[in-house]
């Protein structure tokens, strides 16, 4: 499975974005999907995640609230959206494929078995 990510750029705080994930090469709603980032500096870190159909999702703490994630399993994409973008938000953002990324186990790394190449996002207060 290849993964692109896409949409990252310069935001002013307070504004939102949508990031997109185009998955190919593989039969896509096999896999939960999920978004991590990772802010300079720091570890790579859990965004959000959406399961094999799209009816159930996860988010961190520190994106619930602001973020959304859905899936389009007929066109293989996974979008994220984010709202009132924080300075802290800046980070490269990573879509992930994981078979075996369901429920709890959605918000560790270690789960996902695919990764796109990421796409950053920085956000200017």
């Amino acid at each position: 499975v290849q993964l692109q990510a896409s949409g990252g750029g310069l935001v002013q705080a307070g504004l939102g974005l949508r990031l997109s994930c185009a998955a190919s090469g593989g039969t896509f709603s096999d896999y939960a999907m999920g978004w991590f980032r990772q802010a300079p500096g720091k570890e790579r870190e859990f965004v959000a995640a959406v399961s094999r159909g799209g009816t159930v999702t996860r988010y961190s703490d520190s994106v619930r609230g602001r973020c959304t994630i859905f899936r389009e399993n007929d066109k293989s994409t996974v979008t994220l959206q984010l709202i009132s973008l924080k300075p802290e938000d800046t980070a490269v953002y990573y879509c992930a494929a994981g078979y075996t990324a369901t429920g709890v186990a959605a918000a560790y790394q270690a789960n996902y078995d695919y990764w796109g190449q990421g796409t950053l996002v920085t956000v200017s207060s």
